[in-house]
């Protein structure tokens, strides 16, 4: 005859699982909270494209090693014809990637953060601005 586990070891180990989730949802948005206020610090420089001679530039930026890219950007005539990202690493923050889109069609780092993704928006740009400003 099998033996089930008591009513009161089965609550015990629930309460310590749910213990430990509280726990490290806690601990993540403390975390989240301190690399927002930080990354906000971040300046990104807009570059003068009337001085950027045609070719391909790469550039990277990478904050506290937890986000980071790299970028390859094309330019032709004074104008950023594309953007491809090389590398990004992020939490959650992949949707930022389509900030390469707003760059080429602004000609401009003056760009709004991906929603939900500001952190990696600004490392992307912040990876943009050095391969232009390197050249």
């Amino acid at each position: 005859m099998e033996k089930r586990p008591s009513i009161k070891i089965i609550k015990i180990t629930g309460i310590v699982l749910l213990t430990l989730v509280a726990i490290f949802f806690i601990g993540l948005q403390v975390f989240l909270r301190g690399f927002n206020k930080e990354i906000a610090k971040v300046p990104i420089n807009n570059v003068d494209l009337s001085t950027i001679a045609d070719g391909e530039y790469i550039g990277e930026y990478s904050f506290n090693d937890v986000v980071g890219a790299r970028v390859a950007v094309w330019v032709q005539s004074n104008k950023i014809t594309d953007i491809a990202i090389l590398e990004h690493r992020n939490g959650m923050g992949s949707k930022a990637e389509t900030i390469v889109n707003s760059v080429v069609e602004a000609q401009s780092l003056e760009v709004d953060l991906v929603s939900g993704a500001s952190g990696s928006s600004k490392v992307i740009l912040k990876a943009i601005e050095n391969a232009l400003k390197e050249n």
